[in-house]
């Protein structure tokens, strides 16, 4: 992997992943800023998302003569409007992440209360359980689920 894309998580979004400095608290404000600029970013990039998705069934609809044509068109929109409707959910934990960062609860976990970590919540900044509680939370899950 290129350095530039090791030390950037969010190659995507253009944003450097956050440096830590020795000695730094946990959550100050300056790590609040980068989460925010990247929480904000993400949720801008989806709402574009929507608003292509949108465009591009206004300009793709077409009453197909052939059946399997239009079989074929339903089919596509139907998978896009599923990946939409997954982009709305997590539209919606952005918002509430964003929420927990007015409130000063960003960045702890929702099960022990210990810190999450910088480098988890780059690598996915809606985390709100640390690596032992969702690791527990997995193994919950698939024992039910057997």
């Amino acid at each position: 992997m290129p350095e530039s894309q090791a030390k950037t998580n969010f190659a995507l979004r253009d944003i450097p992943a956050y440096q830590e400095q020795e000695g730094e608290e946990y959550m100050n404000d300056k790590q609040k800023a980068h989460f925010r600029e990247l929480l904000l970013a993400w949720k801008r990039e989806l709402m574009e998302e929507v608003d292509r998705t949108v465009s591009h069934m206004k300009d793709e609809a077409a009453n197909f003569p052939d059946p399997a044509d239009r079989a074929s068109q339903e089919e596509e929109f139907s998978l896009e409007l599923r990946t939409r409707d997954r982009e709305r959910k997590l539209i919606k934990k952005i918002d509430s992440t964003l929420e927990l960062l007015d409130s000063d609860d960003y960045g702890y976990c929702d099960g022990c209360g210990v810190e999450i970590g910088v480098r988890r919540l780059e690598a996915r900044p809606t985390a709100t359980l640390c690596v032992d509680c969702k690791t527990i939370d997995e193994i919950k899950e698939k024992q039910t689920s057997l």
